[in-house]
């Protein structure tokens, strides 16, 4: 195996590094590089060999789950960028997005009282759409201006969407069952 543990997770895969992605060359470049170092191929290697097989089979997970995955994608592009997202520290938003956070969650409990599953349809529909929009300024941030400390704030409220998202998913769950 002539991988290198050093290369970043776009030198991995051979992509540019960017927020906006050729998901198809990911996936083939992931399936092209795990048929390389998956375990099953070296049941009958030496154990040195079944462990660096393994450790590069996390390692290639690793990478493709964070660039598959927008958030975590633009997490990673601002790590190898020295910035730090401070999601845990930093949690101030623009009063307007903290206001729709507010109107969202009311709307979420609203429909859970009432067992609105159309209502929380069509919250979820308006999620994506909101988060498209933020992934579209997120792109602009990162691979045009370069704004690495608008990037973060996106990364912020992106988690807060998704946030929004899982417990829209839990109600309906909950609901459906």
């Amino acid at each position: 195996m002539q991988l290198d543990f050093g290369k970043n997770y776009f030198d991995l895969f051979g992509l540019a590094p960017s927020f906006q992605l050729d998901t198809p060359a990911l996936e083939q470049h992931y399936r092209e590089i795990q048929l390389q170092v998956h375990p099953d191929k070296f049941v009958h290697a030496a154990d040195a060999d079944r462990r660096l097989s393994m450790q590069w089979a996390t390692y290639v997970n690793e990478a493709y789950q964070a660039l598959k995955h927008p958030l975590s994608r633009a997490r990673y592009l601002l790590q190898i960028n020295g910035v730090d997202t401070e999601e845990e520290r930093n949690t101030a938003m623009p009063a307007e997005f903290l206001m729709q956070q507010m109107q969202w969650r009311e709307a979420i409990g609203e429909a859970e009282t009432a067992s609105d599953i159309d209502a929380l349809e069509r919250l979820a529909a308006n999620l994506r759409a909101e988060s498209r929009g933020l992934q579209a300024r997120l792109a602009d941030a990162l691979d045009v201006d370069k704004d690495y400390t608008a990037a973060a704030g996106s990364v912020r409220m992106m988690k807060f969407l998704e946030k929004l998202g899982e417990e829209i998913n839990r109600v309906l769950d909950t609901l459906e069952t």
